[in-house]
């Protein structure tokens, strides 16, 4: 049982370290991404705040 789940893993150990690496990869460019969009929003709200005084 255990040598098969090793054989398996062994097979795609490559494909399951890259998808790894990017999966880690995409989530923190995702967090920076809501930041963003997050701060752009409120910069949006406060001008249009200010116009309408």
């Amino acid at each position: 049982m255990v040598e098969d789940i090793l054989a398996i893993l062994g097979q795609d150990i490559f494909a399951i370290a890259v998808s790894a690496f990017l999966l880690v990869r995409v989530e923190s460019k995702l967090d920076d991404l809501t930041i963003a969009i997050t701060k752009l929003s409120v910069k949006l709200l406060d001008e249009k705040n200010i116009k309408d005084k």
